[in-house]
């Protein structure tokens, strides 16, 4: 093996471990969110805003991930998967802080900031992709998503032990796990600024920017096609050629990896500028063209959404369903128990839905998320209180919803250029949580007026645009092609 492949290999299975590691933690804050969330809301708030508490933490993710994506971009992972953690742990105290004093407003903005954690768990799955080989993306990447279900699906069912240990203190029920899931989200934040390194974005967007240097260097040794780096496998459409410079100047820092390219003079500075402006000068504008043009982008980008807009209108409105005909302690046994078993549907088979999506392709997988999620809707809408049926068609929504992240996250993240994929990626994350949020929000309004029974029709209804991108043939032909070039 070629000593930068080496290098690039190693990076890799360490980030992987890592990102596996934090997402345990951190899940268990997300799930315990998730599982009390509207049920806080609803005490402090009504049924009718039960559904806008999620809202609230889907368009904080979202919002946040503009920031966050354009501080990757030029800073690496590390520091923007931190941030996000740091802010999720903040939006818990500030949850926990409305509680105390019954303040409305400070539990909106408190679940706002604490969606930045959710944001921070969908960039990691990106973060699995930057260094992967495109053959294993898939897997790579669901590694990362299954990395949660420890942490997701013990999540819920310790809410109740852990709201009623702080009772004492004065803290309402529904409102202590909030304080636990802060302190995972903080040490979260605290084992990616130790050991993500070397970052693996920067060291993608080194074998990217590298050929452009060494073209415009007089005297650049020429250096075999076959030491390049995974993202340059990529081909034209990343628009790298040849290996990686692993580190900027200035040396390794203790524990990273340098991959050292034979250059023998140094790019000129204009050809240095250049680089720059490719790596750091890239805007939202830029990004927003790129997955315009690309039917494969345009269509990872919205299976993405499309599947996390019927989740979450569901699976935001269940326990609210519940809660109708069970007293406060049985509802939250009962929900802690049903969304564990959700959870484990969204990530536990995540591997194999990976594997899939490598061995059978994006499209299947993706079309085999929504048929997922249309039963789950249909069992959902047919079951009444029967809490069986609930947990089964629930089950069935986690498995659809992790076809359709799973799927189009991957062909998304293969599908843009690695001068803008950082940005792109945050774009996505904003189109995935304003679409979460719309159904969040409409979701307690619809159940309000309607029932759950209408809600989970129209949720299964919503998928039908997703159906009509996925078969157009100028998508699948493009599809075709992008899998033709890797």
């Amino acid at each position: 093996m070629a000593p930068n492949v080496a290098a690039y290999a190693a990076v890799q299975a360490r980030t992987i471990r890592l990102l596996m590691i934090v997402e345990v933690v951190s899940g268990l804050g997300v799930a315990m969110g998730i599982s009390v969330g509207a049920l806080l809301t609803r005490e402090m708030a009504g049924t009718a805003l039960s559904g806008v508490a999620q809202s609230a933490a889907v368009v904080g993710g979202g919002v946040l991930a503009l920031p966050a994506t354009a501080l990757m971009s030029r800073y690496g992972r590390r520091p923007g998967l931190a941030l996000c953690y740091l802010t999720g742990a903040v939006g818990g105290l500030g949850v926990l802080g409305a509680a105390l004093l019954d303040s409305i407003p400070l539990l909106f903005v408190g679940f706002f900031l604490f969606g930045a954690g959710s944001t921070a768990k969908l960039q990691s799955r990106y973060a699995a992709t930057d260094l992967g080989e495109p053959q294993r993306r898939g897997r790579q990447l669901s590694l990362v998503v299954w990395a949660t279900t420890l942490g997701a699906v013990v999540g819920p069912n310790l809410a109740a032990p852990l709201g009623g240990a702080l009772a004492g203190t004065g803290i309402p029920v529904l409102a202590g796990p909030f304080a636990f899931a802060a302190a995972s989200f903080a040490v979260s934040a605290l084992l990616l600024t130790l050991f993500l390194r070397p970052d693996p974005l920067l060291l993608a967007q080194a074998a990217a920017l590298a050929p452009a240097a060494r073209a415009a260097a007089p005297g650049t040794a020429a250096v075999p096609e076959q030491a390049a780096g995974p993202e340059v496998a990529a081909g034209p459409r990343t628009g790298a050629a040849g290996p990686a410079a692993a580190r900027a100047p200035g040396g390794s820092r203790p524990g990273e990896v340098t991959v050292v390219t034979a250059v023998a003079a140094p790019a000129p500075a204009e050809a240095r500028t250049g680089a720059d402006g490719a790596r750091h000068g890239q805007t939202l504008g830029a990004a927003a063209r790129a997955v315009l043009a690309s039917p494969p982008a345009r269509l990872g980008m919205t299976a993405v959404a499309l599947g996390h807009l019927v989740m979450v209108a569901v699976m935001a409105m269940t326990p609210v369903h519940i809660g109708e005909s069970h007293n406060a302690p049985d509802t939250l046994r009962i929900v802690g128990f049903v969304l564990s078993l959700h959870v484990a549907g969204m990530y536990g088979l995540s591997p194999v839905v990976g594997w899939l999506a490598d061995r059978a392709g994006r499209v299947p997988v993706i079309l085999g998320g929504v048929a997922l999620l249309v039963a789950a809707c249909a069992v959902a809408g047919t079951a009444g209180h029967d809490t069986a049926r609930l947990t089964v068609a629930l089950v069935m929504l986690g498995l659809g919803w992790s076809g359709t992240m799973v799927g189009g996250s991957t062909l998304f993240t293969e599908s843009v250029p690695m001068a803008v994929k950082a940005r792109a990626q945050g774009l996505s994350d904003l189109v995935t949580g304003l679409a979460g949020a719309g159904a969040g929000v409409l979701s307690g309004v619809v159940v309000e007026l309607s029932g759950y029974a209408v809600l989970t029709l129209l949720a299964g209804l919503s998928t039908i645009p997703l159906i009509a991108l996925a078969l157009r043939p100028n998508t699948l032909s493009a599809v075709t092609d992008l899998k033709v070039a890797d």
